[in-house]
């Protein structure tokens, strides 16, 4: 059935000479590959740039009912970005943001509200002027609300409990028995991605050494929750680049 759904490519691998295979994480469908056929061809509609980290597409395929392989009939760009490919700084963080959801989203059905977040936080990546280099922790922060554990956030700034514990996935009073756990005052830094909306990302004063505690911080988090989350092979250039 030839269906037409919006997407956001999350990874590609060449298939044959002039193909590729993608995952894309779709409005209609959820995660879902597709076989894109003369994407090295230069005279191919579908252009291997579309296939980008992170690119808002809109595709037409043949959509089978018992999943598995797709075949794209065509793809072309939702949303062109402004800023990313032309920011080293951002396009890392584009990559890196594509192999955490590569790692971390497994679903293939549609849920409205992830694609929806997606999609908002990537047009606001794209858009940031400044603040830009904090945009990878803040993304984490707020993904794990719809991956299933965000910490429960039920006080404010003035009585903020001083640890967060990793493994309960909650910020408390009394030092945690194990050494999954975060003090302070990288914990109040914590508690600020968890409480921080993109637009307000300029006003997060967090300096490079910071950043690398938290960005760890977090990786450690996701990695408590979710099976099979390391070895992350865009994490040391994208540290080398905002460091």
């Amino acid at each position: 059935m030839l269906s037409t759904t919006k997407g956001i490519v999350i990874h590609h691998f060449k298939y044959s000479e002039k193909s590729v295979i993608a995952k894309i994480y779709t409005q209609n469908y959820g995660l879902q590959s597709y076989i894109i056929n003369g994407v090295r061809n230069k005279k191919s509609k579908n252009k291997a740039a579309y296939l980008q980290p992170l690119s808002l597409v809109e595709i037409d395929a043949n959509q089978k009912e018992n999943k598995g392989l797709h075949r794209v009939k065509n793809i072309d760009l939702e949303i062109p970005f402004t800023t990313i490919p032309f920011d080293i700084k951002k396009s890392t963080i584009a990559f890196f943001i594509a192999e955490i959801l590569y790692k971390s989203i497994k679903e293939e059905e549609a849920n409205s509200h992830l694609y929806n977040f997606l999609n908002h936080a990537i047009q606001a990546l794209d858009l940031v002027n400044v603040g830009a280099e904090n945009f990878h922790i803040l993304f984490l922060a707020h993904l794990s609300k719809h991956l299933g554990f965000y910490p429960q956030i039920d006080f404010d700034i003035e009585t903020i409990p001083k640890y967060f514990d990793f493994q309960e996935g909650c910020f408390v009073n009394l030092l945690p028995y194990h050494k999954a756990f975060i003090e302070p005052p990288h914990s109040l830094l914590l508690f600020q991605l968890f409480s921080t909306s993109y637009d307000k990302i300029e006003h997060l004063n967090i300096n490079k050494k910071e950043r690398k505690t938290l960005l760890r911080a977090l990786l450690n988090y996701y990695s408590l929750h979710l099976s099979n989350f390391d070895n992350l092979k865009t994490l040391e250039i994208l540290e080398e680049v905002l460091n």
